[in-house]
């Protein structure tokens, strides 16, 4: 383990942060974990942790080998005409899984989540921060509504992915969007009314 203070080569410190933060989301969940705890166990200072990765979110998605961080997605989701946000959404969600490569990480934790409930409560716990909470402070709904769309989307990734329904399998993403957009659009916009926008 590096000494704090000391810069060993810039690929071996990296290395060591991530391997601390697993051990540290994993025995204490996305919220437990600090980044000082993290910094300290890899024998570096929380500056150089910054340095490497920049937030305790991005570094949750490095350790985890997500291929995008899902809190950098949201602002582009949002962004755009309010009657296309739910195919937005969609898409991009879709896009974080058509790749094998990407989808990997992805599957691994759905996995082990639903048999360790230490990966469980660190899933849950950066989908609420990360994702639901700033969707729904966004749109001004509340944060079911968000967890919903979650549900149904991750409950395809499941059935698609995972167990192989065939006809989900073969469905184009064109399809999945028509199928899932205007549940999402529902959600995010429907019967929804946010401080800006005057009552009827």
């Amino acid at each position: 383990m590096a000494q704090a203070g000391r810069r060993p080569g810039q690929t071996e410190t990296r290395e060591e942060i991530l391997e601390a933060a697993r051990r540290r989301f994993a025995e204490q969940g996305y919220d437990g974990a600090t980044v000082r705890g993290i910094a300290a166990d890899a024998g570096v200072n929380a500056a150089l942790l910054h340095h490497f990765f920049g937030t305790k979110q991005r570094l949750f998605a490095a350790s985890m080998n997500l291929p995008v961080d899902p809190g950098e997605m949201v602002p582009r989701i949002l962004d755009g005409p309010e009657d296309e946000i739910g195919e937005r959404l969609v898409r991009a969600f879709l896009a974080l899984w058509q790749a094998p490569e990407g989808r990997a990480p992805f599957l691994a934790m759905i996995r082990s989540a639903t048999t360790n409930e230490q990966v469980a409560t660190m899933m849950r716990q950066f989908l609420e921060r990360a994702v639901l909470a700033r969707v729904a402070e966004a749109r001004g709904v509340p944060k079911v509504r968000v967890a919903g769309i979650a549900a149904q989307m991750v409950g395809f990734a499941l059935l698609r992915y995972v167990i192989g329904l065939p006809p989900l399998v073969a469905a184009s993403e064109d399809e999945v969007v028509a199928m899932l957009a205007p549940v999402a659009q529902y959600y995010l916009t429907d019967g929804v009314h946010r401080p800006d926008t005057p009552r009827g």
